[in-house]
């Protein structure tokens, strides 16, 4: 076999006559070897089972994940907060497809709405979005059963108010373009070098529609572009040494992506269009000076100017202050599973991928509260050191730390008179602490019989994050567990108290009954109220009461 691979080498390899007999001698006892192998022996895949293996590792990413963010992720949590200081009423609302007639932007710009409209209500509960649409090429599962369900009258969709209609209206490519290119020739020498600079504007545009009568509302609009730029530069390197030659290339470039660009326009439209639709104040949440790029360059520095240690005092002492962490001055492990506890509720609350660790996201989340700008228009830290050298106050507490504790208690009825109601009016109660704490609920009827509202089978555990919104009963569950309805006539009252430690551990037996039982020997929410501070202590105790009349049945 080999004696032929060699003859049928030198026949069909006439090329190699010219060469040296010394090539010649190594090239072709090469070819051959290699030859006779590739046609003696088969290819087994079973050699290759140890390389394979490792295939299901090599696939995964060696990053984590992290959340997408814009400019305006700050501004729509801001929007949250005004609709619910506004008490915006829940609002249904739709989109239409937003196409993209260019085909140069592929990416779910209606997904990006539904998005931005679901952060602007996470504790205002401000929109609710209508998923339904016939959609003939794509018949999933959730639509047939829709279908399923409207034909034999067991499922009744709502119509919404709203409606959000729009396109991409342009893409300009490439609206400047700035190139350059060198080069150089010799002999055995030569070289190159180049770079270039380009703009592309995309816009978008965005409508408020009134759904009843399919028009769309004046002034209800938004209109923006955004720049998306990309660039490279190279050098190119080649000669010859000899009657050998060699090349040389390395270069440089980046993109920036669509996809995060009209992220950012969806978010700025919804903002602007929400806004002046509900009335509020917007323009203050588009002025935040955490989405201004020169905050983010400058705590990035504090950030790494700062060493791990430091990092992790100052957050350990912001969790604190915000009831994540129990008041302690000794210095907690990175890894100790409370630290990371405390870290991972946090991250969640505020709507970070939880990881339990202290990254750059987790740092600037925590610590731009305490943030503010000096006479001079700079970026000041308050209540925490300067550089890494300085440690004489890393200790310190940072200036919230003694903030005392509130509670937003509110009634979420939708109607203008939240004083009165006629009996037999079903209740919407809303809770929200400043921070982290045990919380607790009851309601006290005109005779001063008090039941227990939280915890309950909704919301079984005391502890509740801060900023998290607690409705009783919750009316976002298709299947609320009980309802609250006004009684006999006369004053109702509810009242809401929050401590550091679990209540049921110190409050007498009488009170550490089941969730909607009658709390034995307790004389109105006064009296809730009064036993708390005996078992806390006044000052360990925050509490917040709402009244309101009940009216004879008209």
């Amino acid at each position: 076999m080999p004696i032929q691979i060699q003859k049928a080498i030198s026949s069909h390899l006439p090329c190699l006559a010219g060469t040296r007999p010394s090539f010649r001698r190594f090239l072709v006892p090469a070819l051959t070897t290699l030859l006779a192998t590739g046609c003696s022996l088969p290819i087994n895949p079973a050699r290759d089972a140890e390389f394979q293996s490792y295939a299901s590792m090599s696939s995964r990413p060696v990053t984590r994940p992290v959340r997408s963010i814009s400019s305006f992720s700050d501004s729509l949590m801001c929007m949250d907060k005004l609709f619910q200081e506004a008490r915006v009423p829940t609002t249904l609302i739709s989109s239409k497809s937003i196409p993209d007639y260019s085909t140069r932007v592929p990416v779910a710009t209606k997904e990006m709405i539904i998005t931005a409209l679901s952060q602007m209500s996470r504790l205002s509960n401000a929109f609710r979005y209508v998923d339904f649409e016939v959609d003939i090429a794509r018949q999933d599962t959730v639509q047939n059963l829709t279908t399923i369900l409207l034909n034999n009258n067991q499922m009744q969709l709502q119509r919404p108010a709203l409606y959000v209609s729009g396109a991409m209206s342009f893409v300009d490519q490439n609206v400047i373009n700035n190139r350059m290119q060198l080069g150089t020739s010799a002999t055995r020498f030569e070289s190159g070098m180049g770079s270039n600079r380009s703009a592309t504007v995309v816009g978008l545009e965005l409508h408020l529609g009134d759904f009843k009568s399919r028009t769309i509302i004046p002034g209800l609009d938004s209109a923006n572009e955004v720049i998306i730029g990309n660039g490279g530069q190279g050098l190119d390197l080649s000669g010859r040494i000899g009657k050998y030659g060699w090349d040389f290339n390395v270069g440089r470039d980046y993109a920036l992506g669509t996809g995060a660009a009209v992220r950012t326009l969806v978010e700025l439209a919804m903002i602007e269009l929400t806004g002046k639709w509900a009335r509020v104040p917007y323009w203050q949440c588009l002025t935040l000076e955490q989405t201004h790029p020169a905050f983010q360059r400058q705590l990035r520095e504090w950030y790494e100017s700062s060493d791990p240690l430091t990092r992790q005092r100052l957050i350990q002492r912001s969790l604190i202050a915000q009831g994540y962490l129990p008041r302690s001055e000794a210095l907690l492990l990175a890894n100790s599973p409370i630290l990371r506890d405390a870290v991972a509720r946090f991250q969640a609350d505020q709507g970070i991928v939880v990881n339990g660790i202290i990254d750059y996201t987790t740092y600037d989340r925590v610590l731009r509260n305490f943030v503010k700008l000096d006479g001079d228009g700079n970026f000041e830290r308050i209540g925490w050191q300067n550089t890494k050298a300085d440690k004489r106050d890393a200790g310190s507490p940072l200036p919230e730390a003694s903030a005392p504790l509130k509670i937003d208690l509110q009634i979420e009825n939708p109607v203008i008179d939240k004083t009165q109601f006629y009996s037999g009016t079903p209740l919407f109660l809303s809770v929200r602490l400043s921070r982290a704490s045990h919380l607790s609920c009851y309601h006290a009827s005109p005779q001063g019989n008090v039941i227990r509202l939280l915890p309950n089978m909704s919301n079984p555990a005391s502890l509740v994050s801060a900023n998290q919104t607690i409705r009783i009963p919750d009316w976002m569950s298709p299947n609320p567990p009980f309802v609250l309805d006004t009684g006999a006539p006369g004053t109702e009252s509810a009242i809401c108290l929050a401590t550091s430690e679990d209540p049921m551990k110190k409050l007498p037996a009488p009170y550490q009954v089941p969730a909607l039982t009658l709390v034995q020997g307790a004389s109105g929410v006064e009296g809730v109220r009064q036993q708390f501070e005996q078992a806390f202590g006044k000052e360990a105790v925050a509490s917040r009461t709402l009244k309101w009349q009940v009216l004879p049945k008209p």
